[in-house]
């Protein structure tokens, strides 16, 4: 038997990635008004979220063995509540109460849990403590990337208001967040939608006024859309850190063509070419999908010879997986084996930790600013405007603080230093 409790309490499951950890964090905060308390033990909850990821398969793996292993926990406590959210939540709620009946709701990526009464769901803004904080500025994509599942499960592109956006970060900023990150499936559709259709760099511009705030980065970009006006913005604006994640996918303009990415890689080269220029020291991250279906080895070797020629400071790899419901699932066949996938996986990984370690080793003897986000492993870490992890030793609470570290290790992953007090 359960023991009486003064509050009811909620545990919530996140994968995937980082507009989940938002929208996690703001069912926290919902769940919190409605009078509930956050447990990180499972058997105590009597409210359990999975919030969904099903981008490549081994996420939705994931979440069905998640629901599987908390079958027995819903029999020992029948009251216990059961939610699903993300995108592994289709249209089709019927059929996957069919296959999960121990699943009591099933509700939309950024949805509210709708069966929880009062309190204003789009007024909610996660009482964040943390120095970082995830803000999504717009939902779904218009792209229909030929592999990607996120437009049929998040809809249409669809914008959050300038004003709705300044509000939550200057709340967030008297709580003590100094560094947000602007989230969006393809954040330089921004505004589009909306009725004096500003872009991603007026919001920039507006945010950089904001007292405390010390640190602006957004994501994801899309090659194709993303303008020069925005280039401009993160040149000239202070707060706007130099780092840019910005996905290729593939060096091949057959694959690039077939992925209906839309831009090939001349484009793509002019574009790397142009924000190098107008913003030094730029710190560069992509992501790369091998194995798509006919990639053939020198198609693989295109990929492989850019990530060389462009040395990026990290790469974001994953060994494609047919999608259901996508155009490539469809249309497609996934002819590469899989132990293929995986050597072109290895390479490519190994080939990315050697440009990592040059690229990283470059900063030994230097220092760099670094926003303290909080301690592991007896050590602060926190990460710099280039967005590289660093961890140095302090006796005093350093959270939250802009500290000068001067670099006396480097790996391929992180940076160990020491405070500079001079």
């Amino acid at each position: 038997m359960r023991e009486l409790q003064a509050k009811p309490k909620y545990h919530i499951w996140t994968i995937g990635c980082q507009m989940n950890k938002a929208e996690s964090a703001r069912l926290g905060d919902f769940f919190e008004r409605q009078g509930y308390q956050a447990t990180a033990v499972v058997d105590e909850a009597d409210v359990i979220v999975l919030n969904s990821c099903v981008v490549r398969q081994s996420a939705e793996n994931r979440v069905v063995n998640k629901l599987h292993a908390l079958k027995s926990l819903k029999r020992q406590h029948p009251d216990l509540k059961l939610a699903v959210t993300g995108c592994w939540v289709d249209s089709n709620i019927d059929q996957l109460s069919k296959g999960f009946p121990h699943v009591d709701y099933f509700f939309g990526p950024g949805e509210r849990p709708y069966w929880l009464d009062g309190g204003d769901w789009e007024q909610v803004i996660p009482a964040n403590t943390s120095p970082t904080a995830y803000v999504p500025i717009i939902q779904g994509c218009d792209n229909f990337c030929s592999y990607c599942i996120v437009p049929y499960r998040r809809g249409r592109e669809k914008s959050q208001p300038v004003d709705d956006i300044m509000c939550e970060v200057e709340e967030r900023v008297r709580h003590g967040t100094r560094e947000v990150t602007l989230l969006g499936q393809n954040v330089d559709s921004y505004g589009h939608d909306l009725p004096d259709r500003p872009d991603l760099a007026d919001l920039l511009t507006e945010l950089n006024d904001i007292d405390g705030l010390a640190r602006i980065r957004f994501l994801t970009n899309h090659p194709k859309d993303m303008s020069t006006r925005l280039i401009t913005a993160m040149a000239k604006l202070d707060k706007v850190c130099e780092q840019l994640s910005l996905p290729v996918q593939s060096g091949s303009n057959d694959i690039l063509k077939a992925m209906k990415r839309g831009y090939n890689v001349e484009d793509y080269r002019r574009l790397v070419e142009e924000i190098r220029h107008r913003v030094p020291g730029v710190a560069l991250s992509t992501d790369i999908i091998v194995g798509f279906p006919s990639e053939t080895e020198q198609q693989f070797m295109e990929t492989y010879n850019l990530l060389a020629e462009f040395r990026f400071d990290t790469v974001h790899i994953a060994a494609y997986s047919p999608r259901s419901g996508t155009k490539a699932a469809r249309e497609l066949k996934d002819n590469v084996p899989a132990a293929e996938k995986k050597r072109r996986l290895n390479m490519v990984e190994q080939l990315q930790e050697g440009i990592a370690t040059e690229i990283n080793a470059g900063l030994l003897g230097k220092t760099v600013e670094v926003l303290v986000e909080g301690r592991k492993g007896g050590k602060w870490q926190g990460r710099t405007k280039s967005d590289k992890l660093v961890f140095f030793k302090d006796r005093d609470n350093r959270r939250g603080q802009l500290l000068p570290v001067r670099i006396e290790q480097t790996s391929p992953w992180s940076l160990q230093g020491k405070l500079n007090r001079e």
